[in-house]
């Protein structure tokens, strides 16, 4: 029962462990993955093809608007009065097409031809533009309101209108905008933002050899992660475990009360009942206790426990209760006893079987009786019973009872000297002692774990 209790015990701390583990674990997984910033780059054929990218966790695709309107553009003044670049406006759609929010994201376009920049919305523009060998930057919060004189970038005006001027290898980073008007950032899951630009390009080449490289961050919930799951699966299993346990320790307590009442009973009835039995001899009395004692003793060191030991302790106590048909005459008479006397006194492991065999609740109960006279050699009584074929708490009690009786004085003699009985348990492993008993019993003896009276 200890065992199975100390085993619930590990289940009960290993399923907890392992429910805190998943769950550190997923909170540590899950800000790795909010943390990792994840680049995506589309050349111009993928990113002007107009279809999707399902493929893609987050996926860009430029989608050009079919109204446009040309300008002249004569930057020499060669007197130029045919329209010779063409407004485009692209809608540029960010899809998240994932169960995770896109916290943030920002993309880079790299222009591949020259071209203007005439509005955008939404969002902030970091342009770059290298002239000379040299890179200038500026951030322009909003394109729409793009005053030259403010920033240091190369602007051209056509009819009037400013445009910021993006030669092949300028490029622009996009920086979406988190304001109540736009809301592009975060990105709820399987949702998108559309940020635009109008540009100017030589008529019919737009910006197609462009390309774009997206970085964007996600913002996973502690509750999308499956080891999060895991963990909670856990924790339940260790909470059903828990009352499990609470409920069983509450069952074991009582029934462990319950049984050690009903031991108590069963004992102090047995015992009240041997000292009937032992009461007939006062040179003996208290013998059928001690023998008990040193039974449950030589059996806990082979290994017995629980409800198995106090059965043993049982059976041995009853060992003598043949003896409550052997007149007191015998039992007392202090000079040697005549074979008849001898028969009488002998016949009390039978006399104790026949008592014992209706004590059906108590297992093997006429055993002890029965054969603790029996010797290992097959010399004993009543049967002539040898080595295994002795049932085991008969050997048992035969050591113990030989023991008390050579540990205490009797009418024909005193009791014997420590060094005398430990010799006699010697010589007599094999004959009439299981050997592996007796040495159980001497190392008892020699430890003081069993003492003897000098």
């Amino acid at each position: 029962m200890n065992r199975n209790r100390k085993k619930a015990q590990l289940i009960f701390v290993a399923v907890l462990v392992v429910a805190i583990l998943l769950f550190a674990a997923s909170i540590i997984k899950t800000n790795i993955f909010n943390q990792k910033t994840h680049t995506v780059s589309i050349p111009g054929a993928a990113l002007f093809s107009g279809q999707p990218a399902p493929d893609q966790a987050v996926s860009v695709r430029a989608v050009p608007r079919s109204s446009t309107w040309t300008k002249v553009f004569d930057p020499g003044n060669e007197g130029l009065t045919e329209p010779n670049i063409q407004a485009y406006t692209y809608d540029f759609t960010v899809s998240n097409n994932t169960d995770d929010e896109v916290a943030s994201f920002t993309f880079k376009l790299n222009f591949g031809q020259d071209t203007f920049l005439a509005s955008a919305w939404n969002g902030a523009l970091e342009l770059h533009q290298f002239r000379g060998g040299a890179e200038h930057t500026d951030t322009i919060p909003d394109l729409r309101d793009y005053n030259p004189d403010d920033y240091g970038l190369e602007t051209v005006a056509v009819d009037g209108e400013p445009l910021v001027s993006m030669r092949a290898g300028d490029y622009l980073r996009y920086l979406p905008s988190a304001s109540m008007n736009a809301m592009e950032i975060p990105i709820e899951p399987r949702e998108g933002t559309t940020p635009g630009f109008i540009l100017y390009a030589a008529i019919d080449e737009g910006i197609d050899k462009s390309s774009l490289e997206l970085e964007y961050v996600f913002h996973r919930l502690l509750t999308s992660e499956p080891l999060f799951w895991l963990s909670l699966a856990a924790m339940a299993i260790w909470l059903i475990v828990l009352v499990i346990f609470v409920l069983t320790s509450f069952q074991i307590r009582r029934y462990n009360e319950r049984h050690k009442r009903d031991n108590e009973i069963i004992t102090e009835s047995i015992e009240t009942f041997t000292g009937f039995i032992d009461a007939k001899d006062p040179y003996t009395n208290g013998h059928s206790k001690r023998v008990a004692r040193y039974t449950r003793q030589l059996a806990e060191q082979m290994g017995y426990e629980g409800e198995e030991l106090d059965r043993i302790f049982y059976i041995a106590l009853l060992h003598d209760c043949g003896k409550i048909g052997v007149p007191d005459s015998i039992l007392g008479k202090p000079g040697k006893l005549t074979q008849e006397e001898f028969e009488i006194i002998k016949s009390h492991t039978q006399r104790g079987a026949e008592i014992l065999s209706s004590f059906k609740s108590l297992e093997d109960a006429d055993e002890g009786a029965h054969y603790h006279h029996e010797r290992y050699d097959g010399k004993g009584y009543p049967e002539g019973k040898a080595g295994e074929d002795i049932p085991l708490v008969a050997r048992i009690i035969c050591v113990a009872d030989s023991f008390d009786a050579m540990n205490s004085d009797r009418v024909y003699r005193k009791r014997l000297k420590r060094d005398r009985i430990i010799s006699e348990i010697e010589k007599n492993k094999g004959l009439q002692f299981d050997p592996r008993i007796a040495d159980i019993m001497l190392d008892l003896i020699r430890s003081g774990r069993i003492p003897t009276e000098e």
